[in-house]
């Protein structure tokens, strides 16, 4: 990618980031049609989008919860080194998949998301963002007091080592340097998005079948889609608000590293 279409790629960032109050980002509309070049994706199409009226939470913000890990992403617990390969048990309300992660692909990201699987981040959260065609996305945890402690807690960028192809699995981000806890599956051959930044950590090698099958009838959220699940909500008010808005949701019912 030339360094003329990473400034455009990140500035129409910029632009979806601000849709959150109001104002919808035409290239990433226009991105969203089939027939567009995937080399003009923008990264928003699997980036976070930060609540527009509540700042990110303080990851160092004491509180007496801090005896559970997840409430301080400081914790020694919480940032160990991952094995060099390992493989996780998704187990879905679709059924399971099985994910093996490779350090070597991205040694900071695969040890974030072995850390949250290790200390169930991910059980009970739902894939608010599942789009045919393109990505399975998930990660905001369902309570929004874990959730605000992690908003913050990003951590650096990895090389891109290997690509997002088909069921390859990887975080989420909203820029340079801003990945904490979403992740995506990639239901196609979305080698676009390397040149954008995004690592792929890791890759789905049993129950590809069962992501497939993952609810995509609500697709995509605001600003696009003023109907879908809205990220700033979920971080406000967690499964509360997918439960009573988005019931057909699919979720996991536990992760768990099995080897």
């Amino acid at each position: 990618m030339t360094r003329w279409m990473r400034t455009f790629a990140f500035v129409g960032l910029a632009v979806a980031v601000a849709g959150c109050a109001g104002d919808a980002d035409p290239a990433a509309d226009a991105a969203a049609e089939p027939e567009t070049a995937v080399a003009e994706t923008p990264p928003d199409e699997t980036s976070e989008t930060p609540a527009a009226d509540e700042p990110a939470g303080d990851p160092t913000a004491a509180t007496g919860d801090d005896v559970n890990p997840l409430m301080n992403p400081t914790d020694p617990s919480m940032n160990e080194q991952a094995p060099a390969t390992f493989r996780a048990r998704f187990v879905t309300s679709e059924g399971p998949f099985i994910v093996e992660f490779h350090r070597a692909w991205a040694p900071l990201g695969v040890d974030r998301v072995y850390n949250l699987i290790e200390a169930g981040f991910y059980d009970g959260v739902r894939f608010f963002r599942v789009l045919d065609g393109f990505v399975a996305q998930f990660g905001i945890h369902g309570d929004p007091a874990i959730q605000a402690r992690w908003r913050g807690a990003n951590i650096v960028d990895d090389p891109v080592v290997e690509g997002n192809t088909r069921g390859r699995v990887t975080f989420a981000m909203g820029g340079p340097n801003t990945r904490s806890t979403q992740l995506f599956i990639n239901y196609v051959d979305n080698s676009q998005l390397d040149g954008m930044g995004f690592p792929a950590l890791g890759e789905v090698v049993e129950g590809m079948d069962v992501v497939e099958q993952l609810y995509s009838g609500y697709g995509e959220g605001p600003p696009r889609n003023p109907a879908g699940p809205n990220q700033s909500l979920i971080q406000q008010r967690g499964n509360e608000y997918l439960n009573a808005e988005f019931p057909e949701l699919d979720y996991i019912e536990s992760a768990e590293i099995i080897g």
